[in-house]
């Protein structure tokens, strides 16, 4: 006769970890979903809640420590950066249900924006090690930046206007007191001059609400993709914005692109930096340096 405690052995333990920002009625409502489409007689399901600014690391790390098979990041790119630091170089896999604004990450990997898609997607546990990026200590997944990007990223934090059009009116509202820095630019060895309006790291081809400026980025394939955005006026945001859009931004006149494992970049005129959307501090730092950790995060993929 086979005892409860060894058929628990044989279920998949799971770890869902929500963003209390979905709201109180929408977690109820997602508990529910989860726990129907991932039944208790395959899965073991525990369901935990974002506390406090770096809670989802603590709990990843508990997670893989108590030998969870998959931690579910429920949110989006900043709370999936957050957990996924805690699951870098183990054999523990992040799997993503997203419900942020842009799911730059997801868009990447092609993970269903639907809820109950996402779930059939983890119940298939098909698992991918992807790249993962470093910008100085911080980690990121999707890209970062020290450009017009990580301004906005740093007033965006502080925004009750949250979205796509609030994201917007910080872009138009903030371009006419950029200037692009100059900045001096060394990447595997190779030392150049720019001066720029973005100059942003892409480790997967996704910015979020599927803009691309960098098409042909991966992150399965080693490499970090370096975008240079020359100093622009304010109506060349509009075909910047539509190449990006159709996903050819890097085979026009708009933008620098570039390939490296290492990238240092310099100026004396640094001030923002951001980690896949969030900013972060750069604490006078007059440099920054990008560098990739290939293939050290499981993750939980559509195909």
């Amino acid at each position: 006769m086979i005892s409860n405690n060894e058929i628990s052995l044989t279920l998949r333990k799971i770890l869902f970890i929500i963003n209390r920002k979905a709201g109180t009625d929408r977690e109820k409502r997602l508990e529910g979903v989860i726990r129907r489409y991932l039944t208790t007689k395959a899965f073991s399901i525990e369901i935990k809640h974002l506390e406090y600014l770096g809670h989802g690391t603590d709990l990843a790390r508990e997670a893989v420590k108590s030998g969870i098979d998959t931690v579910v990041a429920v949110g989006g790119d900043g709370s999936i950066n957050e957990i996924a630091q805690g699951l870098t170089g183990t054999d523990t896999a992040l799997a993503i249900i997203p419900l942020g604004s842009g799911n730059g990450l997801a868009r990447a990997l092609k993970i269903p924006l639907k809820v109950p898609h996402a779930l059939e997607v983890i119940a298939n546990n098909r698992r991918k090690a992807i790249d993962v990026g470093y910008a100085n200590e911080y980690m990121f997944l999707s890209n970062a930046g020290v450009g017009f990007d990580a301004l906005i990223a740093d007033q965006f934090r502080h925004t009750t206007k949250r979205g796509l059009w609030g994201y917007a009116r910080l872009v138009i509202k903030g371009f006419t007191k950029y200037k692009g820095p100059a900045y001096s630019i060394n990447i595997d060895g190779k030392t150049m001059q720019e001066r720029a309006f973005l100059l942003t790291v892409a480790n997967g081809n996704q910015f979020g609400y599927e803009f691309k400026l960098a098409p042909g980025a991966n992150v399965f394939d080693g490499q970090l993709d370096l975008c240079v955005v020359p100093p622009i006026g304010f109506w060349g945001l509009i075909p910047i914005g539509l190449y990006s859009l159709l996903g050819n931004i890097d085979k026009t006149k708009y933008m620098q692109h570039l390939t490296g494992r290492d990238i240092v970049v310099k100026s004396e005129e640094l001030a923002y930096l951001q980690v896949d959307g969030d900013a972060v501090p750069l604490n006078g730092a007059e440099q920054v340096r990008f560098r990739v950790q290939p293939g050290s995060l499981q993750v939980i993929v559509a195909q």
